[in-house]
């Protein structure tokens, strides 16, 4: 249209194709700071130690383990069954341990099978309550010896600390890197254990373990043993040798357990009378155990004991 005015936009600045060059803050004053903070961090932990060095231990944890004080030494445990066995025999039995136990220091406790509810499984097991009672009983003691009823303490000299208990004599005896159960359980004793650090002694015959003559250190460690051999698990599983069975399945299974076990030679603190079931009673030996007696007959656990009954007596000095 004639006389129209034409309108003119501007176009913005083009950028220079020549730009300042580029300049980087300064990185100065962050790395001074984390300087700073990382020296004030440390001054703060170093503190920290010091102050848990002067003052934290001096807080005894109040999960600290009670150490017993070793009042008896041992308590020597050994369970009777005066329902089904000739009372006179239980009487030497009986006899025995106190007279070894008077000579020694030690406590005695011989407890009835009955005594003990065994929840529906054999009365053979009352052996583990009876433990946990002598425990219980005898809280400061170092040391619980079971000893069966089918066993005579031969030599009345003998402490426990002579023949086993002593750190540096234990580990001498003690059988490493060896099958826990015979004759060929992939499951071996440790080979780095040290006397000090064993909490379970026991030794084999030529089935398995010798569980009517053990020996088992006071503390945690064996109030978790007991009970754990004493699991209600076990005791239903109907083992063929009930809580002997239950004693093997328990060492190969629980490492906590193997740890602390020490196998010893049979002859140490449980040679038997028969030969054909593990290694035989010879003169001197400490203790002779009675395998596989029965109540009567030829092979009754009175008759058996009968050759030793006299001479346990003359080493004990009775008449």
């Amino acid at each position: 249209m004639a006389g129209a005015v034409k309108m003119h936009f501007a176009y913005p600045p083009r950028k220079s194709s020549n730009p300042p060059p580029f300049r980087p803050r300064s990185t100065r004053l962050p790395l001074l700071r984390r300087s700073r903070l990382k020296t004030i961090g440390l001054g703060l932990f170093a503190f920290l130690c010091v102050i848990y060095l002067l003052f934290g231990r001096s807080k005894p944890s109040p999960y600290h383990e009670r150490v017993p004080s070793g009042t008896p030494a041992v308590v020597l445990v050994t369970v009777i069954d005066p329902t089904n066995w000739n009372n006179a025999y239980l009487s030497t039995i009986k006899e025995n341990r106190e007279k070894y136990a008077a000579r020694h220091g030690y406590e005695v406790m011989v407890v009835k099978a009955y005594d003990y509810d065994t929840h529906g499984a054999p009365q053979s097991w009352a052996k583990i309550l009876a433990m946990r009672h002598a425990l219980s009983t005898y809280p400061d003691c170092k040391f619980i010896w079971y000893l069966d009823q089918d066993a005579y303490i031969m030599d009345p000299t003998k402490s426990l600390d002579d023949i086993v208990l002593e750190s540096k004599k234990l580990e001498s005896l003690m059988i490493k890197d060896f099958p826990v159960v015979p004759p060929d359980s992939i499951i071996k004793t440790f080979s780095h254990l040290r006397g000090q650090d064993t909490d379970f002694i026991v030794s084999q015959d030529k089935e398995g373990l010798v569980h009517k003559s053990i020996i088992v250190r006071n503390g945690e460690w064996a109030k978790f043993f007991i009970e754990t051999w004493f699991d209600p698990l076990y005791r239903s599983y109907n083992f063929q040798k009930a809580e002997r069975h239950a004693l093997e399945h328990v060492v190969q299974w629980h490492p906590t357990i193997l740890s602390k076990l020490a196998l010893v030679p049979q002859r140490v603190f449980s040679s038997y009378s028969r030969p054909d079931l593990g290694d035989a009673y010879q003169e001197g030996d400490f203790v002779v155990m009675f395998p596989a007696c029965t109540e009567s007959g030829e092979k009754s656990c009175e008759t058996e004991s009968s050759k030793y009954w006299p001479k346990w007596r003359a080493a004990f000095g009775l008449t």
